[in-house]
């Protein structure tokens, strides 16, 4: 399966590769266009078609489009940007090709027009063969409006690689409109799985267009598409003849007001395979938090200061066999900053795994400084699993510019803080300090319920309990909490997800064997 994902420089040394390699680009570009109209055929009957061809090789793979489409009795019509005679390399052969071939069919009619807004007169379907995802500067001008018009008529749209105005190693958009389909080619880039390029981008289709995946092994790539297939080689298995201790034992500090949060990622650490889930609690929460878990085991630690609370939790660390750890879900609850700081930190000198979420982060605001350097003490991997408030306040925009890309901003924190930043969200990114990184689609817009980054944080520990390498881990647990939710389908709440993991872990069982 392929999962890799690549910025527009690395697409455009792919290319390079090939044709080094003996395949003349107008065969690539031959394949695309080709692929494009087998993407429309596939979805469509055949009906009035516009190509709004660009100046470069997007417009070329627009020219081919049309030469396959006409050549199957489709009704085509091109309009370019610039004269043909103005078009250079394979992108004018393209168009030379579409030119001889409608003066062979019908020399009466003109075989192309220059882009106006008078293209679209008569079109049921518009081919967007423009700019593609080189472009990294706002859509203005004539295109845009073209572009505009044909949205606002209703018109489907098919865009050629991406849709123009999408920036390919962002997703960021300026000018660009929803398209039905985006055909793209070889490999996915950034743009299709980040916001808001995604929403643009309609279904996505990646052709096979004869660039070898051997060509990668030169490209350094350094980001995936979330599957199981990226990680699958280290999901953790059950041994025959193991028992409770060898799946590992999660810890989770449970706060004393909001105590429906750790539960929730209690229940989640346990699903999704720990041999034990203990939650550590105050010992006037402890009535609370054993009435209502019965697998889960609940350790109370006495006092109500936030120094008999780290001592407690000191004494759990130190003496009970543990493989990973979890605080922040509920932990504050509004009070105690100061105690949830001291038991963040005595957390990250357990010299376990540890993950930290929501209040374990935003106590930490007005310094993150002591936070980082606790994680690069810490020696063992630390999973911050921010959203973007969150992520505001231990990064502000001093230190990391609200307007780069989602990827490089999570990139950037993971660097800077030594963790593993999961930054949630529509298009979650999972990043590691080496610069790794995962982009997840996986997720239905159900999971934005309360509760369910809280199930999240405890699928993370789970699967870091049972050994697990935090990355694939933290990657693994997005993809898992994605198919909860799209398992269970409409009117979600966050105490259904846990629940649906015995379903998804069989699913992926599936999955796993087909990769």
């Amino acid at each position: 399966m392929a999962f890799e994902l690549l910025t527009v420089g690395q697409m455009a040394q792919a290319d390079a590769l090939t044709i080094a390699g003996g395949t003349p680009g107008i065969t690539l570009m031959h394949n695309a266009g080709r692929a494009v109209a087998q993407a429309i055929m596939a979805r469509w009957a055949p009906r009035q078609t516009v190509i709004l061809c660009g100046p470069g090789n997007n417009g070329g793979d627009g020219w081919v489009v049309a030469s396959a489409l006409h050549a199957l009795g489709w009704p085509v019509r091109v309009a370019s940007m610039v004269p043909v005679d103005a078009l250079k390399g394979d992108a004018r052969l393209a168009a030379d090709a579409w030119v001889a071939e409608c003066a062979q069919h019908d020399p009466q009619q003109p075989a192309w027009q220059m882009l106006d807004m008078t293209c679209l007169d008569g079109a049921e379907l518009v081919v967007d063969a423009l700019f593609g995802a080189g472009l990294s500067k706002p859509l203005e001008g004539l295109p845009a409006e073209v572009l505009s018009r044909a949205h606002a008529r209703g018109l489907s749209i098919v865009a050629v690689d991406v849709p123009s105005g999408v920036w390919g190693d962002t997703g960021e958009a300026t000018g660009a409109v929803p398209c039905e389909l985006t055909v793209t080619f070889f490999r996915k880039k950034p743009g299709h799985m980040l916001m808001p390029g995604r929403a643009l981008c309609g279904k996505v289709v990646v052709a096979d267009i004869g660039i070898q995946p051997e060509v990668l092994t030169s490209l350094d790539v350094r980001v995936w598409d979330n599957c199981p297939c990226a990680w699958r080689t280290v999901w953790p298995h059950r041994e025959e003849a193991g028992h409770k201790y060898h799946r590992g034992h999660a810890v989770i500090w449970g706060g004393p007001i909001m105590t429906g949060a750790p539960r929730l990622s209690a229940r989640a650490a346990a699903r999704v395979g720990a041999g034990l889930t203990t939650v550590c609690v105050p010992q006037s929460a402890w009535p609370v938090y054993a009435s209502t878990l019965t697998s889960i085991m609940v350790h109370p630690v006495a006092g109500e200061g936030a120094t008999q609370w780290q001592a407690g939790l000191k004494t759990l660390l130190d003496t009970a066999r543990l493989t990973a750890a979890l605080i922040g879900p509920g932990a504050a609850g509004g009070t105690h900053p100061v105690g949830v700081k001291a038991l963040v930190l005595t957390m990250l000198a357990s010299g376990l795994p540890v993950v930290l979420d929501a209040d374990a982060l935003s106590v930490f605001r007005d310094d993150p400084a002591l936070l980082f350097a606790a994680i690069a003490g810490h020696g063992r991997p630390v999973v911050m699993t921010p959203h973007e408030g969150e992520f505001a306040r231990l990064f502000p925009a001093s230190v990391i510019d609200p307007s780069e890309g989602k990827l490089e901003r999570t990139r950037r924190a993971a660097q800077l803080s030594g963790a593993i930043v999961l930054l949630k969200g529509a298009d979650t990114v999972v990043a590691a300090p080496d610069g790794r990184a995962m982009v997840n689609a996986h997720a239905p817009s159900t999971l934005a319920t309360a509760g369910s980054g809280d199930v999240l944080a405890g699928l993370i520990v789970g699967l870091l309990a049972q050994g697990m390498p935090a990355w694939q881990a933290t990657c693994a647990a997005v993809w898992l909490h994605g198919d909860a939710a799209h398992v269970f389908g409409p009117g979600l709440i966050a105490d259904d997800l846990p629940e649906q993991i015995p379903q998804v872990l069989r699913r992926l069982a599936e999955q796993i064997s087909h990769c």
